[in-house]
C-alpha cells in the first residue's frame, strides 16, 4: 500500500507537491524533487508563516524542513481529506516562489574561530573514538576544512564564513540547532561530517557538515566539523531576556551573520548574556526572493569559477 495520499504536478507558480501518510495524527507534505534548492526552502518557509498566521481548525502544528512540511492534526477536529483540502486552498494562494517576500530577521552573532573547546572535543574524539581521524590536526578540524574544501587557509575559510548571510533552513534534531546555507553562491562549501559521531560537543561550537552550518544549542553528541563558537541560541530557563517568549533565538527563514571576535571577547560576551547584560543584534528585515536572486544571478559566474578552482585546489580525504 502507498504511503501517498495526493499529489499534484509543478505549475507556473508553485513547485510539485506531494502528500505522504505519516501515522495517525501526521500527514507529511513534500514539495518539489529532492535536491538542494533553496527556492523550495522558500516556499516551505512562506507556507509556514501562512499557516501561523491563519491556523487551519484541528491543525496542531506545521514543522517545517528544507523542502517539507510534517502536519500534526486533531483527529477528532478535522479528517485527513480535509486537512489536505485545506492546505490545497493554501497552495493556491500563494504566490510564486520568486516573487515572495517572507517575515525574516537579520540576527548577528559572534564567533570565536578554533576555539578552545572546540579543541576540547575534537582532542576527546581523538583520544577516546578515533586515534586515526584523518578530519583531526592537532586537535582541531580547521586544516581538514581548509584542504577539502580547496581554500588557501584558515583564514580563507574564516572570511567564507563571515563574507555570507546564512539562512536558516529549519531548525531540529536538537530543541533550537539552526540549520543554515550561505546566500551568497560564492561562498558555498562541502565538507563530510565526522565518522563515527563525536560523544561531546560543547554549547554553542559552530561546525559544518555537508553544505550546511550548525550552532549546537546544547551539549550534545555531534559530526559536525568544528571551526569555531558563538554565544547561546537556547535556553529554555530564559536567563537573557532575548528568551522570554521563545526558548529558541533562531528561527525558520531568519538569517544569522557572523561577526569575528577574539576568544576572550566571545567568554566576556557569553558571561553576559548569562547575566542578562548582553544585546543580541536582531533586526526584523523581510526577506526578498527575487532581489536574492538577482544578487545570486550577479554574481553566479564568479562563484563557478572559485568553486572549479577549490575543487582543483582540494585534498579529497573522506572520513571512511
Amino acid at each position: 500500500m502507498s504511503a501517498i495520499i495526493h499529489s499534484r504536478a509543478a505549475d507556473r507558480y508553485r513547485p510539485a507537491i506531494t502528500y505522504r501518510a505519516a501515522g495517525d495524527r501526521y500527514v507529511l507534505v513534500e514539495y518539489g524533487e529532492m535536491a538542494l534548492d533553496l527556492e523550495l526552502n522558500f516556499f516551505v518557509t512562506a507556507v509556514s508563516a501562512r499557516l501561523a498566521a491563519r491556523p487551519v481548525p484541528g491543525l496542531v502544528e506545521a514543522a517545517p524542513g528544507f523542502r517539507s512540511l510534517l502536519l500534526q492534526y486533531e483527529p477528532s477536529a478535522i479528517d485527513r481529506k480535509d486537512l489536505i483540502a485545506a492546505l490545497e486552498e493554501v497552495h493556491d494562494a500563494q504566490e510564486s516562489v520568486r516573487s515572495l517576500t517572507i517575515p525574516s530577521r537579520l540576527i548577528t552573532l559572534p564567533i570565536a574561530f578554533d576555539d578552545a573547546e572546540s579543541r576540547e572535543a575534537v582532542r576527546r574524539y581523538a583520544t577516546t573514538i578515533r586515534q586515526d581521524a584523518p578530519n583531526v590536526r592537532d586537535n582541531s578540524n580547521i586544516d581538514y576544512i581548509v584542504e577539502y574544501s580547496g581554500l588557501e587557509g584558515p583564514e580563507a575559510l574564516y572570511e567564507t564564513v563571515t563574507g555570507t548571510e546564512w539562512w536558516n533552513a529549519y531548525t531540529g534534531f536538537f530543541p533550537g540547532l539552526p540549520f543554515m546555507f550561505p546566500l551568497d553562491p560564492r561562498n558555498a562549501i562541502t565538507v563530510p561530517k565526522y565518522n563515527p559521531t563525536r560523544t561531546w560537543t560543547a554549547e554553542g561550537a559552530v561546525g559544518i557538515g555537508g553544505p550546511c552550518v550548525a550552532i549546537y544549542p546544547v551539549e550534545s553528541p555531534g559530526g559536525y566539523q568544528l571551526f569555531g563558537r558563538t554565544v547561546p541560541v537556547y535556553d529554555i530557563l530564559a536567563r537573557h531576556d532575548v528568551f522570554r517568549d521563545d526558548p529558541l533565538l533562531i528561527r525558520p527563514g531568519d538569517r544569522v551573520r557572523f561577526l569575528r571576535v577574539s576568544e576572550d571577547q566571545l567568554l566576556a560576551a557569553r558571561r553576559d548574556v548569562l547575566e542578562n547584560r548582553y544585546e543580541y543584534m536582531i533586526e526584523d528585515d523581510p526577506f526578498s526572493v527575487a532581489e536574492y536572486l538577482q544578487r545570486a544571478s550577479e554574481v553566479r559566474a564568479e562563484a563557478d569559477t572559485l568553486r572549479t578552482a577549490r575543487e582543483a585546489a582540494a585534498v579529497c580525504t573522506e572520513v571512511p
